[in-house]
């Protein structure tokens, strides 16, 4: 497998703003925010110039509190069209101009990277997330509405987002992969990626344009596990007490590390080759849910321990400025992977079940989206209501 990374020395970097450093381990800084000030006022383009910022991804809520929480949406929440349309017309409109405005800023970077970087994600909506032929529907008008080849259309991978993926990949789309948190549930997105480029090589058609990340959440990991390991030290005793304490606040690093060892593997070898022969490009690794939620931890834990070749840190801006400040760079992602493995072992040892965190952190990410979109279209609907 070929990376895009060169391993810099300690003296090379150590002057550089942390964030744009990233950039010299292979690792593209993207921010897990939008808002319309952002885009007008200058500060999106000085953070791709002085911070290195590559992309940027966006969600139902970060577009819930930029409508309710400023008046940079008046013109559309007041105009005369508005009142004819939706709650979802209504906040649609307004996120296609956003997205519109981003992908305009970000195509100098799409065009410098060669099409690796300079993307921003608009996501399905998440009422679709048990509905295959729905999310296929709305990804592709989506895509239209947007008219930018530096979009990614974000699609949550569910049993039945996967199959909408796969589609959408073989359609010639972008698609940015969110909700994973199993390993398992990454191999079946990295094979419907590399699938659809086969799919799509075997007709003729062009490989070397399609993007896409899969979206592996970390924080939210350590948020589920720790507080069982808290609830079970409660009684814990001898053995199983030092078993619960040695992979507490590990687990999500540990896991980040294991499928990245996992991405290596899926893309090298013969069958990769034969697609990067035409052009393709890797299916990176994206970390998502990088903000650190325990205050005990260092509040740049997820940035600085997930540093690798290949890969995307989607930030949310108080992590991002934290980072600037006293972010500390380093190879960490394959540091002790044997000592990952051994986390996870011992994480079963001690009776708790990855395999239910995850199914349970699916399940409860689908319906946060879920609960946080209905949340964006009711604001959305009473905002412009007063605006009528």
């Amino acid at each position: 497998m070929t990376t895009s990374a060169t391993i810099p020395n300690v003296d090379s970097k150590s002057a550089k703003n942390p964030l744009k450093a990233l950039l010299d381990y292979g690792q593209s800084p993207w921010m897990d925010y939008i808002r319309r000030d952002l885009l007008t006022g200058g500060g999106l383009k000085k953070m791709i110039d002085e911070d290195g910022l590559r992309g940027m991804t966006s969600n139902p809520s970060i577009f819930e509190k930029s409508i309710t929480g400023s008046n940079l949406y008046t013109d559309i929440l007041g105009s005369p069209d508005a009142k004819s349309m939706d709650a979802k017309q209504i906040f649609e409109k307004i996120a296609i101009r956003d997205v519109q405005d981003a992908c305009d800023i970000f195509e100098a970077v799409y065009v410098e990277t060669k099409r690796h970087d300079g993307y921003v994600s608009l996501e399905v909506s998440p009422l679709l997330a048990a509905d295959t032929n729905g999310t296929l529907e709305e990804a592709r008008r989506l895509w239209k509405a947007v008219g930018r080849e530096n979009l990614m259309v974000k699609v949550p991978a569910t049993p039945e987002g996967v199959p909408a993926i796969r589609q959408l990949l073989e359609d010639g789309l972008n698609i940015n992969i969110t909700l994973l948190f199993a390993q398992s549930a990454y191999e079946k997105v990295a094979e419907a990626y590399i699938a659809a480029l086969e799919a799509r090589a075997a007709k003729g058609q062009d490989i070397s344009h399609i993007a896409s990340v899969a979206s592996f959440f970390v924080s939210r990991i350590d948020t589920l596990i720790d507080s069982k390991i808290d609830e079970m030290l409660k009684t814990a005793q001898g053995g199983n007490k030092e078993l619960l304490e040695s992979v507490h606040g590990r687990v999500a690093i540990a896991n980040a590390k294991l499928t990245y060892k996992k991405y290596q593997e899926l893309f090298s070898g013969p069958r990769w080759n034969a697609l990067a022969a035409k052009g393709a490009q890797v299916q990176r690794l994206l970390w998502a849910s990088t903000s650190t939620k325990n205050p005990k931890y260092r509040d740049v834990l997820y940035v600085e321990e997930l540093i690798g070749a290949d890969t995307v840190d989607t930030i949310p801006p108080a992590t991002f400025d934290a980072f600037r400040d006293h972010g500390k760079l380093r190879n960490s992602l394959t540091e002790d992977v044997p000592g990952a493995a051994k986390v996870m072992e011992n994480l079963g040892k001690a009776g708790i079940s990855m395999k239910e965190v995850t199914d349970k952190l699916i399940v409860d990410g689908v319906k946060l989206f879920a609960d946080a979109f209905k949340t964006l279209l009711e604001a959305t609907g009473k905002t412009a209501a007063k605006h009528a």
